[in-house]
């Protein structure tokens, strides 16, 4: 089974007072790197919330934020200093001004620094068992959509493997009547260029020419490997397991394999069947980059 390597997630808890929020992206890599960003005062949770992702994900770039907050009127303290500071400030200028009015209480609350949240959520170890569940929520939808993009790409390279075997299948059934046609075009070409010096060309001479050329432009060794390499990459697709860098890696043989069939054949029939095969390749290969 496939999996893309792109994916979101977001899930959300609230349990005694504490909310969690768990958003996760990812994208393709050809390494797992996790970018963590995490409320503060729960950096401690960092080793046990990496081992839960690589379980689930095995590759690719991981952009994770963790929000935990306490929602009680804890969660805020009052700057008894910064208060009187303000209100004694502003009594002095009141004072000064000949001002009469008292100011408000939640006027005061609203300055800068006078109320300000408190540092941390609690023990990062009570936290824990709230932040995992979370986490694991939002890593199932990650993994939903990855796994929903990587059955749509399945079929996609399915397509195009078909496409390759295909246009591979005209080029194994064209390449014996290359060497039959460089056999007839040499033989008119150097009788043609005999006849000017009375002298013929013998069948010994002709059966080397052909031989070589034969050796040369034989082809059939790269079409056996290149339709293994198509029946690797079926086989691939179908592992439980990561197949992405595997795929990466018989996809780079299968453009190998071409380019030698595009570069002995010395046809412009079966030129043109290997242009259509690369085009196919090089789907695959873009479509490979972001398979786990």
């Amino acid at each position: 089974m496939l999996l893309s390597m792109t994916g979101f997630g977001a899930a959300h808890r609230h349990e005694n007072g504490i909310d969690t929020e768990v958003e996760a992206r990812t994208i393709n890599n050809r390494y797992f790197k996790l970018n963590l960003r995490i409320s503060e005062g729960l950096n401690a949770l960092e080793p046990q919330i990496e081992a839960v992702v690589r379980e689930e994900l095995k590759r690719g770039t991981v952009q994770l934020n963790i929000r935990v907050s306490r929602q009680t009127s804890q969660a805020f303290q009052i700057d008894a200093g910064a208060l009187e500071g303000y209100r004694n400030q502003l009594d002095l200028l009141a004072q000064e001004w000949g001002l009469e009015q008292a100011f408000r209480l939640d006027a005061l609350l609203s300055l800068p620094g006078v109320v300000t949240e408190s540092a941390g959520v609690g023990d990062p170890k009570e936290i824990w068992p709230q932040v995992e569940a979370t986490l694991r929520d939002a890593l199932g939808e990650v993994q939903e959509m990855r796994k929903q993009e990587g059955e749509a790409m399945a079929r996609d390279l399915a397509t195009n493997i078909a496409d390759i075997r295909k246009h591979l299948a005209e080029i194994e059934s064209r390449a014996p009547q290359v060497v039959e046609d460089y056999k007839q075009k040499i033989t008119e070409r150097i009788n043609r260029h005999l006849s000017d010096v009375d002298a013929k060309l013998t069948e010994s001479d002709l059966a080397r020419e052909i031989a070589i050329f034969s050796d040369r432009s034989d082809i059939g060794e790269e079409i056996v490997r290149l339709q293994s390499h198509l029946d690797q990459f079926g086989t691939a697709t179908d592992l439980e397991e990561a197949a992405g860098r595997k795929l990466d890696f018989i996809t780079q043989e299968m453009f190998r394999e071409t380019n030698t069939i595009g570069s002995k054949a010395n046809d412009a029939a079966i030129a043109m069947s290997v242009v259509e095969i690369k085009g196919a390749i090089e789907r695959i290969r873009e479509m490979v980059q972001n398979i786990e």
